[in-house]
């Protein structure tokens, strides 16, 4: 039976099956890998994916499409269904605690919250390949001083290297969205780029700064650290905040 899309999931099912055979080719599945799906809808990549022998963990929000990949699935041990929001997943009891990989055409709707929820469990993942909207993927690969750079930028850049693969047009999925799409790679460091000691702070930090990016840091920051300490670190308290790399707001949060 045809699945209707619903909007509310931001689903967007892909369908190419050339598109299909590039994102297995980039993931290289292999048996015995543990791997999360996020968003596995009418199972584009999760029948190749199982047919690897990988051990995989679905985890789809639809409960009518949790129910049919249960179905078509249920005669396969490698495949476990789980019914739930990814945005609020513990993916550690999922995978009883062990390392893993993560793949998903993530919902473009609630993509940004949902890589700041999968980037929480960085220690444990040992690579991630989503599908997200092109503009989404350059934020997260952008370099300090353009306007792509920003607080998702940083934060995908402290945790992991960012590698877009290639792009992905609107027609091959069903329904069609209005934007392009991109394939990404994240694999997260073996140690941090930079010493990071109260990772809250640190996003606060970088929320403050970016919630308004014409403002300087020394405005945009009143409060949270001093125009003088600024300059006393050699950094300019007249600078916009996306003039700055991540090793000069780790030295801010080091000050606030």
């Amino acid at each position: 039976m045809r699945h209707q899309a619903r909007k509310r999931f931001g689903q967007n099912f892909l369908t190419d099956p050339g598109v299909i055979g590039r994102i297995i080719d980039a993931i290289s599945p292999v048996p015995g890998q543990r791997i999360v799906e996020i968003g596995p809808g009418l199972a584009a990549l999760t029948r190749q994916l199982a047919d690897s022998g990988a051990q995989l963990h679905l985890v789809e929000i639809d409960r009518d499409l949790a129910a049919r990949l249960r179905d078509e699935f249920a005669a396969r041990d490698n495949v476990t269904v789980h019914e739930g929001d990814a945005l609020s997943m513990d993916f550690g009891t999922i995978t009883a605690g062990k390392r893993f990989r993560l793949v998903g055409n993530l919902p473009y709707n609630i993509s940004t919250p949902l890589l700041f929820h999968v980037l929480a469990w960085s220690n444990s993942i040992v690579d991630m390949h989503f599908m997200l909207q092109k503009e989404v993927v350059n934020r997260m690969a952008a370099a300090p001083g353009g306007k792509t750079w920003g607080r998702l930028s940083i934060m995908c850049q402290y945790h992991c290297s960012v590698a877009p693969l290639f792009d992905v047009p609107p027609e091959a999925f069903d329904p069609a969205p209005r934007v392009q799409s991109a394939i990404v790679r994240l694999r997260p460091h073996a140690a941090p780029p930079v010493d990071i000691a109260d990772m809250k702070a640190f996003e606060r930090l970088l929320s403050r700064a970016f919630s308004q990016r014409r403002k300087t840091l020394r405005n945009s920051l009143r409060g949270i650290v001093a125009a003088d300490d600024m300059e006393a670190a050699g950094i300019d308290p007249g600078a916009r905040p996306e003039t700055l790399d991540l090793a000069a707001f780790a030295q801010l949060a080091r000050l606030a």
